[in-house]
This record gives structure tokens, sequence and C-alpha cells, in this order.
């Protein structure tokens, strides 16, 4: 690469649930990946090697703790402590997609808060800071005492949207929770939102009630920041067109698409589901329905701002 970084001092390390990713940051920044090896001994325990000087350095550790979500957790907290113990200067933990996110409250009696016990581990284990990509739910960045940098993929989504010049376009959001995130898409595309009402009698089973707003003749736009079975998300779009929506777009920034997600789509009257990369898309999963989108540069921009203590709060707008 002919454009190189001009401080040495920056390292980008990878680890194994999301490698093309990393490269890509560490390309449009202009370093190299740094040199580490993460092993298995026979019984399953996680060995890493640094294989490089790091003392003194600002590293950052590309990781997404995506399915095996323990496996990427363990990694990530060991790789810290690796880092830390080889005297590097800040452990910078750039987190695409922040696991466990959706137990981020008791919802029922003794349950526990997950995703903050997993920031409390990153905090022990010795990470100086935290960049996130649309954390589940925004109060997740209280559950730090270092400082978190909350980044957003809706500009991303959108310019996706804008190039393909739709008519008549209404924003929907499948759930009440969305509604902020769908609102956001919405004034970026000066467009009306809708909400879908739905109850969801156990996890990972939705059922869609009513829809609010005016969907007749339009093109839907369904936000969401995680799919995961895809229940949801198909179920909504089905709604949708019943309910007379001329055409159905669906996109999220967390592909996560367990189970049955991938044939519910394909089934689905969804048009196109749009996703980001924050999460490794495996073989199965690159159908012709399925259109991912790079946060590569994004992030990459993010962790130069860090590094050069530049204000990160630019790249929102």
């Amino acid at each position: 690469m002919s454009n190189r970084y001009a401080d040495a001092n920056l390292k980008i390390f990878s680890l194994n649930s999301n490698p093309e990713l990393a490269k890509e940051i560490a390309d449009r920044i202009g370093v190299d990946v740094g040199k580490s090896s993460v092993k298995r001994f026979s019984d399953g325990e996680v060995q890493i090697n640094i294989e490089e000087s790091i003392r003194g350095c600002d590293c950052y550790v590309i990781q997404s703790t995506s399915a095996p979500v323990n496996e990427h957790i363990m990694e990530l907290l060991i790789m810290v402590d690796a880092l830390k113990r080889a005297s590097a200067k800040t452990v910078n933990i750039v987190i695409p997609y922040y696991g466990y996110a959706r137990q981020d409250r008791k919802a029922k009696p003794r349950e526990p808060i997950t995703a903050k016990l997993f920031a409390n581990l990153l905090e022990t284990a010795g990470a100086t800071r935290v960049i996130a990509l649309d954390l589940h739910a925004p109060q997740i960045q209280g559950f730090f005492d270092i400082p978190i940098d909350n980044l957003m993929a809706v500009p991303i989504l959108t310019n996706y949207f804008e190039q393909k010049n739709l008519n008549d376009i209404v924003v929907v959001s499948p759930d009440h929770g969305g509604v902020t995130r769908a609102r956001k898409m919405a004034d970026r595309l000066k467009a009306p939102i809708a909400i879908i009402d739905k109850r969801r009698p156990k996890p990972n089973v939705a059922e869609v009630m009513n829809i609010i707003g005016n969907i007749e003749g339009k093109t839907a736009i369904l936000i969401d920041d995680i799919i995961d079975t895809a229940g949801t998300i198909t179920l909504a779009a089905n709604a949708l067109v019943e309910n007379g929506a001329a055409d159905v777009y669906a996109c999220c920034t967390h592909p996560v698409l367990s189970g049955p997600a991938v044939e519910r789509i394909t089934n689905s009257k969804i048009k196109e589901l749009v996703v980001t990369n924050s999460i490794h898309l495996t073989d199965d999963k690159k159908v012709e329905k399925i259109i991912p989108l790079s946060v590569g540069p994004l992030l990459a921009e993010a962790i130069i701002r860090v590094h050069e203590e530049e204000s990160v709060s630019y790249l929102f707008s």
C-alpha cells in the first residue's frame, strides 16, 4: 500500500471473528494487520501469542462477538490481557457487533444483565476504550466506566437507498423499540415513518398485530439493528404487502441470521435485505437477496480520529 500511515505506534490486531473487515480497516488506515496468532490447545483452551513488539503502542483490536459468541469473547479477553502485559500504551477494543446486547435489563425476575457483565469483563481485562457500532440499546454505553464511542450505520444504509431512487418511500420500524432508528433514516430520506405494533408471546417468536401509519401504495423500507432468526422482519414484510405496500425492502446493521433466517428471507416478500459486514457473512448466507455494505471506512475513520485526538462526533453527521 503506497499511502502508509505516518505513526508506527498505531497497531491494528485481528482475532477470528472478522479478519476480512480487520484487513480492510488496516488497508484504509495504511498499516499492516499486527502479527499475532490464535491457537487452541487440544482441550479447546485459547492460546494467543503477539509476535511483534507493541511496547508503548496504541493497539486496536477488531473483534465482533458474533457466533460462536463465547469463543470470540474469550479470544478478546485473552488478547486484551496479552496486550496489557506486553506494555501496550492503550488497548482499544473495536466491536462492530456487541454480543449479549439484547440482555441489557431485567425483563423478568431473577434474570442476569449479561451486557453489563461483558462490559465489566472487558474493563477488568484491561481495555482502555471501546468503539462500538449500533449497540442494541444506547444505554449500554453507561455500563462502561471507560470512554466508548457508539457509531451509527444509518448513514451507510440510507446512502444505499438514496442511490436506488425509489418512489414514495415510507420507513417502517418493525416494533416500538426501533422508532428512533427509523426516524433517523426517515429524516435523511425525507420520508414519513410507520410502526408495526406486534406482540411477542415468547423469545424468537413474533406475532404481527397492526400497522400504525400510511403504507398504501408506498415503497416500504424496514429497518432494524439486529436480524436474528428473521421471524419478525419477514412477518412484518408480509403484513406490509397484505396491507397495500407496493414493495418492501429491509435493512439492518447486524446480520446475525441464525437458524431458518436465510430461508425465511429468501421465501419472503422482501425484495432486498441490505446489511453491513459488522458480522462476517458465511458462504451459506451469501444469497441474491442479501446485499452487504462495508462499515470498514467508518471504523477506519473512527480509529484515526481517536488516535489523532480529533472529534468522533463528526462521523454522526
